[in-house]
């Protein structure tokens, strides 16, 4: 059968990626994963509980530990007492690459008093619903008032610091009533909350992609982790890819998989789009019927690697699924670079403050801040 073009139509894959190891048991990680990949924890190491965890992108953030795209992020002083997700592929995958602490549960049933208590909180709260590209839906979905987990949590548990994350349109939404009401929940548990609006290529990511960071600090520890300041210039799509443009097959775990090249005949040309070899990737979908952009050389769509690779993954996390299932988890995940660079924020304000007396002057030191960086918060709750 011939396509609108008159080429061969191409046969859709269907293989599952052949590995022997997930991340954490790959001997190639062995000199610098972090210790709870091995099952150890450290003392000294502040601990952390991980909700809506998804496939561990926030999770590979706070740990560190891991290379990709030629530069290495090392292990950072967290320890994670548990992942929870409702997704068992999500999970699975998490197992398989970061530890056995990850849990399949629906959050909206199990009791919170069931999790155990942290020094760190951290949510990407589902954003289907207040994304530009999904219903905008905002509370009226079924998964819009899902960030309330987090602020019970945070009555029952009172961790010391919270990160939540999610899309930068929940800010645009209905005027910024959602955001508004959500952070005033938040607050009202007794924590002081900044938010941070990061693009992505300005840490190290070679997607466009921006997300919006909650970091919240509870009412009796001073001051704010500093916003995150962007290190890098952008990495370009074929910069970040050329190696594996030459392979086809497993060799590298995850490059044999990818959606076949046709062109939409439906749905406005989604996913279409074909990437500027001199220019960031476009955001990696995690909608697996809106589809992947195509590669910027080769007669075909992004591999799930590829995909992986400009989320920033490094080539030992294995994705174990089919091509659609994968990808939905890729989609979904929070670049571990990009959370990489919250986590380091995250680690300099609490060595800042741990040591001292809440009545000693400390902004002196680095990783610390008096003020939000979001300047418009100031007003939210006047």
């Amino acid at each position: 059968m011939l396509r609108n073009d008159k080429k061969p139509k191409l046969k859709a894959r269907r293989n599952k990626p052949e590995y022997r190891f997930g991340f954490r048991e790959n001997p190639a990680t062995a000199a610098y994963r972090h210790p709870l990949c091995d099952g150890r924890r450290t003392a000294g190491h502040f601990t952390l509980v991980s909700l809506f965890s998804g496939c561990g992108g926030m999770d590979l953030s706070f740990i560190g530990g891991f290379n990709v795209l030629g530069k290495k992020y090392p292990s950072l002083p967290f320890d994670i007492l548990g992942a929870y997700d409702f997704l068992p592929d999500a999970v699975e995958c998490h197992k398989l690459n970061l530890g056995d602490y990850a849990c399949l549960a629906d959050l909206k049933e199990i009791p919170v008093s069931a999790i155990p208590a942290a020094d760190i909180l951290t949510g990407g709260f589902p954003c289907q619903d207040f994304s530009s590209s999904g219903p905008k839906t905002g509370f009226n979905g079924k998964r819009g008032k899902l960030y309330e987990v987090l602020v019970e949590y945070m009555r029952v548990h009172r961790p010391r610091l919270v990160v939540g994350e999610n899309v930068p349109h929940l800010a645009r939404l209905k005027d910024g009533a959602y955001l508004t009401a959500i952070l005033k929940a938040f607050e009202a548990e007794g924590y002081h909350f900044d938010l941070w609006e990061l693009y992505a290529p300005d840490y190290g990511v070679p997607q466009s992609r921006r997300r919006l960071f909650f970091v919240g600090v509870r009412d009796d520890l001073p001051g704010f982790p500093l916003k995150p300041v962007p290190t890098a210039r952008h990495m370009t799509i074929s910069e970040a890819l050329a190696d594996l443009e030459s392979i086809a097959d497993e060799s590298v775990i995850n490059q044999s998989q990818f959606f076949v090249s046709t062109k939409a005949s439906s749905g406005g040309g989604q996913g279409d789009h074909k990437n500027n070899p001199n220019k960031v990737a476009y955001c990696i979908r995690a909608n697996a019927r809106g589809r992947i952009q195509f590669h910027h050389h080769l007669d075909r769509r992004l591999t799930v690697r590829e995909c992986a690779r400009l989320q920033t993954f490094p080539d030992q996390f294995v994705f174990p699924f089919t091509t659609q299932r994968n990808l939905t988890l890729i989609g979904n995940a929070v670049p571990p670079v990009l959370g990489y660079h919250v986590a380091k924020s995250v680690a300099a304000y609490l060595d800042a403050v741990q040591p001292r007396s809440l009545d000693d002057a400390v902004s002196h030191k680095k990783g610390f801040s008096h003020n939000r960086s979001f300047a418009i918060q100031e007003t939210l709750f006047a």
